[in-house]
Order: structure tokens, then sequence, then C-alpha cells
């Protein structure tokens, strides 16, 4: 018996002074305890919590090399490998937050959109198409939100006092040379593509991604569709003409295709028009996609849009109204473009393109004029992640444009005005995420002109902080370069492209389907193109600034079945370009604008209805009967439009618009004379609309297995 009790307490002895206790506390990188940290020994039971202080202590019997772990949700596992012999340990835990790409901040100055994809689409194309008085176009629909003017003459797109020239779009990454459809002298112009085509936009208005160059003031990224999800065929019927469209589906590819014809005549003959119009305006346009998914994860996309427009009309001389001048049009447009996307690994894919551009604009009025246009963009763009730290996008790309103008007439020889225009770029910017709460990317973008033989850089960098909640702050700043207009580049090739410092600051809260948004900027303009009046001797001697605040408040959850947005911007803005004579406002910039969006769906009646009101201040024009420059000032801009889309059954949609209700008189600016009158005055002639109103009724019915399907988001 004695010799079983003294090996029991050897054993008793050997266990205790084998025993191994283990304590320390448990904090982040600024030394705040986290309590609630699970610690434990890697395969075994063994282990505890951390304290309210973030102090722990437990023992165990355990021997040898070990590794403890101490996880705590939020945060990057800490481990660390210890010896067990029996004698205490002190460990001091400092644990790193984790990054998670859900939740990591998102830089938003001057942009839209977000890093990821999903978060950056902003208009999808049921935004577009039931935005009373966008009448179904994307440029329409971006009009109301801040940082953007109403140019009721143009119809483009002038964002943050940059004119309608410095808003660049992009279809999957790649250019397009021009986005709207050719229009009358001083009417609105319509963009080239149809929403429906795409599955969201992103829209900046400042401070954007490196990739995207040749673009002053704003990009513009439209995302074509991926595979379609279902077989349908479209049918509509239009009070400015009709269109059909189809979609097939397979199982790893499909198809879509839209062919629309319209024919504003008819409507021209009902609705007077201002315009002395000899052939209003006939066009027929095309768009197809084409989708195929490779391997797992991987797409190849064929997007294209083909388009025809002609017309033509009387100009009337502001002095004697009987003296007039025919002027005819015809705009031929080609766009198409291969896009691909792939990953490489676990943390890396491929993507870009290749698109081709072709623009042909016959013109005859004293003269005969045919303008062609060519250019042919390739991208390819690497994305991944260095570290989970650091997200890394670089590229290269190659933009050519060729551009040639034939002017010939019976009694004068023939004459032509051409350049040609390789401009080869690579880009990177860095995503540096310190924290969930804090990130900031760095970029540049490289570019060389074959034209001026030049090399430059231009910076990019931004920023995000994430103070509290899902509020945003966010900085950024970059350098912006663009070549000149082919009015200017066609006759002075040797032109230095345009440039432009974009300086910006936002704060965005994001929270149950509300949107608030508040940003200053402060934009400066370098290498303008200038020249003397009646003289063609272009120089880059022009400069300016634009510099305002804005707000955006958009809510869909306040209000059952509501959505609205409010937005406003002011702009305070002068140039010295062109034939300016001095630094001045340009006639397109208003210092006031603003738009009130408000949609309502009606269930009981199956009825979608939506308003815009939209405000703009005076715009300044040129008066030559005064000895001011730029100082009149057109009347403030009124327009409030109002859709309706009745739904008798779900595959059939009835709808309506008119915009300008009201019947507002707006006036954009003036057209002088160039000779005075018996008074010493030069005659004058309002800008204003074509008429004081547009209406639009179409019935749009759609084919397909699932009955509930119908064209409302595609309008």
């Amino acid at each position: 018996m004695k010799l079983i009790f003294t090996l029991l307490l050897l054993l008793i002895v050997n266990l205790i002074h084998a025993q191994t206790i283990i304590s320390g506390n448990v904090t982040d990188v600024k030394g705040e305890a986290i309590p609630g940290a699970n610690i434990f020994l890697e395969n075994t039971y063994d282990g505890t919590t951390s304290n309210e202080k973030g102090g722990f202590e437990f023992s165990t019997n355990e021997t040898g090399m070990k590794n403890l772990i101490v996880k705590f949700i939020g945060y990057k596992e800490f481990r660390r490998t210890i010896e067990l012999n029996g004698k205490s340990l002190t460990i001091t835990s400092v644990m790193k937050e984790e990054v998670n790409e859900l939740q990591a901040v998102t830089i938003t100055a001057g942009s839209f959109g977000a890093s990821d994809e999903s978060r950056r689409t902003i208009f999808k194309p049921l935004d577009i198409a039931t935005t009373a008085g966008a009448t179904a176009d994307i440029a329409g629909a971006l009009n109301t939100l801040p940082g953007t003017q109403k140019v009721g003459e143009s119809g483009r797109l002038f964002v943050r006092g940059g004119d309608g020239n410095e808003a660049r779009t992009f279809v999957d990454g790649m250019m397009v040379l021009d986005a709207y459809n050719s229009s009358a002298p001083n009417t609105p112009s319509r963009g080239r593509f149809l929403p429906f085509m795409f599955k969201g936009t992103s829209f900046s208005t400042g401070g954007y991604s490196a990739e995207y160059g040749q673009a002053l003031s704003s990009a513009l990224v439209l995302d074509s569709r991926d595979k379609a999800e279902r077989t349908r065929t479209d049918f509509g019927l239009l009070s400015l003409g009709g269109d059909v469209a189809h979609a097939h589906v397979w199982d790893h590819a499909s198809a879509a295709g839209k062919i629309q014809y319209t024919n504003i005549r008819p409507y021209f003959n009902l609705i007077n028009q201002e315009i002395d119009w000899i052939k209003p305006p006939v066009a027929v346009q095309a768009s197809g996609t084409f989708s195929h998914d490779v391997g797992e994860k991987g797409i190849v996309k064929v997007f294209g849009n083909f388009n025809r427009t002609n017309f033509s009309l009387y100009n009337h001389d502001i002095d004697d109204y009987a003296k007039k001048q025919s002027y005819d049009l015809t705009n031929d447009f080609r766009y198409i473009n291969a896009a691909f996307r792939n990953v490489l690994s676990e943390n890396w894919l491929v993507r870009g393109g290749l698109s081709y551009n072709y623009i042909k604009n016959d013109a005859v009025v004293s003269l005969s004029s045919v303008e062609t246009d060519r250019g042919l963009h390739a991208k390819t763009v690497f994305e991944g992640s260095i570290s989970d730290q650091f997200e890394l996008k670089t590229g290269v790309e190659i933009i050519k444009r060729d551009y040639e103008q034939v002017i010939s007439s019976t009694n004068s020889p023939t004459f032509s005005n051409q350049y040609n225009e390789v401009i080869t770029a690579a880009f990177a910017e860095g995503d540096i995420i310190a924290s969930n709460r804090f990130v900031t990317r760095v970029g540049g973008r490289l570019e060389h002109n074959n034209l001026q033989h030049q090399l430059s850089i231009d910076p990019r960098i931004s920023l995000a902080y994430n103070a509290w909640g899902n509020g945003t702050f966010s900085l950024a700043y970059g350098k912006f370069r663009q070549s000149p207009k082919n009015d200017y580049l066609k006759l002075n090739s040797s032109l230095a492209p345009e440039k432009a410092d974009h300086y910006i600051a936002s704060y965005q809260l994001v929270e149950n389907n509300r949107t608030f948004r508040a940003e200053v900027y402060y934009k400066r303009y370098h290498n303008l193109i200038k020249y003397a009046p009646n003289t063609l001797d272009f120089t880059n001697d022009g400069d300016g600034y634009a510099k305002g605040l804005e707000f955006f408040w958009r809510d869909n959850r306040t209000f059952k079945n509501t959505d609205y947005w409010i937005s406003y911007s002011y702009l305070d803005t002068e140039r010295d370009y062109l034939d300016f004579t001095t630094a001045a406002t340009p006639t397109f910039a208003s210092a006031h604008n603003f738009s009130a969006v408000y949609k309502y769906f009606f269930t009981k009646l199956k009825t979608q209805f939506g308003a815009t009101y939209s405000f703009s201040s005076g715009r300044p024009y040129n008066d030559p009967n005064t000895d001011r420059f730029n100082e009149g000032k057109t009347p403030a801009y009124h327009d409030l439009s109002v859709n309706v889309a009745y739904l008798p059954v779900p595959q059939l949609v009835i709808y309506f618009s008119a915009t300008n209700l009201l019947g507002s008189k707006n006036i954009f600016g003036y057209e002088y004379s160039e000779n005075k009158n018996d008074q010493g005055n030069y005659n004058s002639r309002a800008i204003g609309q074509p008429a004081p109103r547009f209406l639009f009724i179409g019935i749009f019915l759609t084919l397909t297995k699932d009955k509930s399907i119908n064209q409302l988001p595609t309008l």
C-alpha cells in the first residue's frame, strides 16, 4: 500500500509540474482591449475567452510545441507557436482588422459608383425608362443628377462647367467617339444607345479611374448585358414609328437584337414646329449583343449598334425671313466591340476588348461636306489582390483615330482636311486598404500622342474614410486631358490636348434604401483652344475654372410604392477660350440647377405614374448691341414632365409621356445678324424649343413563356 501511495503521489507531482499556465491580453493595433475573443490551443480542448479588459488565463497539460490561436469577428486570426514545458507564458495578442470586400468603404468622390460592380450601377434601364422627361434617353435621365445641367438646344451631357464634348461614353470599357445622334441646328439630340441593351450605367462627374482617358470632365460607362435570362420577343407600336426585338437563350450563350424605325414626319404634321422642315428626321437603328460563357467564370461579349438618319430643313435669314437656305444631312453610324473577362486565379482576373467606330456626316448647304471619322480602340486590363490590403488594377491600350473632311461644290475645286491620331497609354492604380474604414487609391496614366510626339503623365489619387455608420468622406485629385475637337484639330493637327485638374471632396450616406450626398469641387482648365475672331489661327492659350457644390437625396423606402430623388447644383465658372475677348461665363453654363423626380406605382390600377420638375437659372449670352461681353441673361428654364405606364395585362404596356406639360417658353440664347440694321443695331432671334411640348404614345407587347414579363424596364 505504501508503494501504491508513493507512486500516486509522484504522478500527481509530475502532473502539477507539467501543467502550463498561459495568460495575456488581446488588443487591437491601437491598444484597445478586445473582450470576448476566443483563445485556444490548436487541436485541443484547452482555451478560454478574453474578459472585458481583454485579459485571459488558462492552464493546459499539453507539452511540446503547439499553436496558440486567437479569433474574433472582424479581425484577422492571431497565431503563434509556443513551447509548453510547465513554465508560465504571457502572450500579448495584437489583432489586425480583417478587410472584407463587401464591408470595406468605397471611394465615392466625383462618382455615383463604387469599385465593386454590384455597387457601381446607379441607373438601371427601369430607372431611365420611368424618369419623366427623359423619354427613355440615357443622357436625359442623367441630366436629373447633380453636376449636370439642362442645355436644351443640345441634349448632351454638360458636366461641371464642361461643354458637351468633355463627357466621354464607354461601352464595356471601350471608347465611343460620338454617343449622340445627329440633330438639326439648335435642336436637342438623343443618345445613340438604347437603355435595354445595358444592365446598368456608372456615371462619374470627376476624379474617375486612370483607366479612362480622353475625357476632360466626365466618364459614362455602360455595361452591356451578360447572358440573357430567357427567350422572348417584343413588339412596339409608337407614335413615331415601331420596333421589334428578340432574345434567344442557349445553355451557355444568348443573343439579343432590336430594330427600330423612327419617322417623325406624321407627328410634325400634327404638331406645329418652329423649324421649317423640308424632310423631318427619319432613322433606322439596329442594336445587337451576343454573349457566351467561357469556362466556369469567363465570358465573351459582342455588342453592335448601327444607325442611319436623314433630314433636311430651311435656315431663314435673321434680317429677312423670306431669304432661306436649305440644309440636308445624312448620318451613318457604326459601332461594334468585343469584350472578354476571365478569372486567372483565385485573386486575379483579366478583361479587355476591341472596338471600332465609324461615323459619316454627309451635309449639303451651299457646299457639300463629307466628314468621316474612324476609331479603333484596344485594351487589356489585369485586376487582382497583391494581399488582403492591396488591390491592383493595371493595363495598356491603343486609341487610333482617322478623320477626313472633303468639301466640294460645282463652282469650286475640291479640298480636304484630315489627321491621323494614335494614342498609346498605360495605366495603373492600387487600392491601399488600411482598414474597413479607410481606403486610399493611388494611380496614374501614361500617354503618348503621335501628333505632338508628346509623352505625358497624369496622376490620380483619392481616398475614403468611414467615420461612423454608413457615411463616407471622400477626397479626390487628378489630372485629365483630351484631344481638341475635330473642328480645330483638322485645321491644326499640332494642337496640344486640353487639360483639367480636378479637386473633389464629398460625403455620402447610404442606409435603408436612402442616399444622401454632398460634394464640393474645384476644376482648373489649361491649354484650351483659343483663336482671334474671324481667324483660323488656333492656339492652346485658353484657360478657365469651374467650382461649385452639389446635393443629392434619393429615397425609395419611406413611402410605399414610391421612389423619388432631389438634386441641386451650384456652379461658378469662367473661361477665356475660343474667340472670347475676356474671361467670362460660357453660354452653356447656368449657376443654379434643380431637379425633382417622383415615381409611384398604383397597384390596384396597374399603373405607374412619374413626374419630373427641372429648373435652371438664366444662362449668359453675348449681345453685340452692348459693350459688355457675355453679360446678357436668358430667362430661367422651367420644365414639368409626366409619364404614365398602364399594364392591362402583365405582358402588355400602354405608355404615354409629355415633356414641358405646362408649355413653359424656354429660351436658350439668341442669334444675331452679321450686319447692323438702319438703326445701327444687330437684329436678333431667340433660340428656343422646336415646340412647346413633346408627346409620345407607345404600345408594347412581349411574347414569352412567362406571361408576367413585359417591356416596362426597357422602354
